[in-house]
Order: C-alpha cells, then sequence, then structure tokens
C-alpha cells in the first residue's frame, strides 16, 4: 500500500469502511476491519497480526490507545481477537488486548481490557479501571477500579451520554475529513 498509515501483513491488507478518518501519526495493521464512520485519532496502534481486529460503525479509538491481540495456539486455538461494537467510545491512552465489547460503550481514559473478556452493551469503564482476563460484565452498568467491579446501573442520562459523545466525536471525524480534502 502506498499509505503509511496502512500496513499489510503476510499479505492481509486493513479493510476500510465509508468515511473512515485515520490520523497520519498512527499505524493500522494486517487483519483488520474498520466499519464505516470509525476515527483513529493520533498515536494509536491498532495491529492485526496474529488475530483479527474488527470495529464497529461509528466508533472512535483515541489519542495514544493500543489495540492487540492474542495469537491462536493449540490450548487457545481461536485465540483471542478484538471485536469492537457500535458507538464505542474509547478513550485517550486506552489498551484493548483481546477483547469483546458490544454497542455503546465508554471505556474511561487508560483503562485496560484484557484476553477473554467480554463487555455487555451500554456500559462506562471508568478511567484508568482494569478488566482482568475473561471478564464478563452485564450491559448497563458502571465498573470502576482495579479490578474492575460493578459499581452500579448507569443513569438515563449517562445512558443519552453515551450516544452524544459518540455522535460528537462522528461530528469531528467529519470535519477532520472536510480538512483534508
Amino acid at each position: 500500500m502506498t499509505n503509511s498509515k496502512l500496513r499489510s501483513y503476510r499479505g492481509i491488507t486493513p479493510k476500510l469502511g465509508e468515511n473512515v478518518y485515520i490520523d497520519n501519526s498512527s499505524v493500522v495493521i494486517g487483519d483488520i476491519t474498520i466499519a464505516d464512520d470509525v476515527s483513529i485519532w493520533p498515536l494509536v496502534v491498532v495491529r492485526g497480526d496474529v488475530n483479527s481486529i474488527s470495529i464497529g460503525r461509528c466508533s472512535n479509538v483515541q489519542d495514544g490507545s493500543v489495540l492487540h491481540v492474542t495469537r491462536k495456539t493449540e490450548r487457545n486455538p481461536d485465540g483471542f481477537p478484538l471485536v469492537i461494537g457500535e458507538q464505542v467510545t474509547i478513550g485517550h491512552k486506552v489498551m484493548l488486548h483481546g477483547c469483546t465489547l458490544g454497542n455503546r460503550i465508554l471505556v474511561g481514559m487508560g483503562a485496560i481490557v484484557m484476553d477473554g473478556a467480554v463487555v455487555g452493551d451500554d456500559i462506562i469503564i471508568g478511567a484508568g479501571s482494569l478488566v482482568a482476563p475473561n471478564k464478563v460484565l452485564d450491559a448497563g452498568y458502571l465498573y470502576v477500579g482495579n479490578p474492575a467491579t460493578k459499581k452500579r446501573p448507569l443513569t438515563e442520562d449517562e445512558l443519552h451520554f453515551l450516544k452524544a459523545t459518540n455522535a460528537n466525536y462522528v461530528r469531528l471525524k467529519d470535519e477532520y475529513l472536510l480538512e483534508q480534502n
């Protein structure tokens, strides 16, 4: 590929949907599928070298985040791919490793979500929280701490905030795309 931010690995090239913004300082490598209206902000690494990564429609990955996967092995034939649902906001300096995230989630700044963790829909993971390997987070709650624990159900205002924050990033992404043209 001619674009240095998008790199093939072992002949597999990232696949991009429509209206995707990837900052020039970010790197997207290998078996990656990015849906429509996704934004990848400065200094993000999305590395699908030993397994696949998919990022759902209208999601955003903010500055300095690292997204990676776990290799397929004899003990773990599927490995741990990284699956991110729709309308997910991944805060600054987040690390996601071989986990599954549902829809309408906010992963707070500096949070870590580990291999095999499954995060349901409509969830806020507090800044700096650690979601342990194979942990399952029930839909509709705030999780905080190290290790992350269920704090309380989300309020109606927080549920609205999840959608509003995501919509703001889609709008910002569109502004950046206009600047490029």
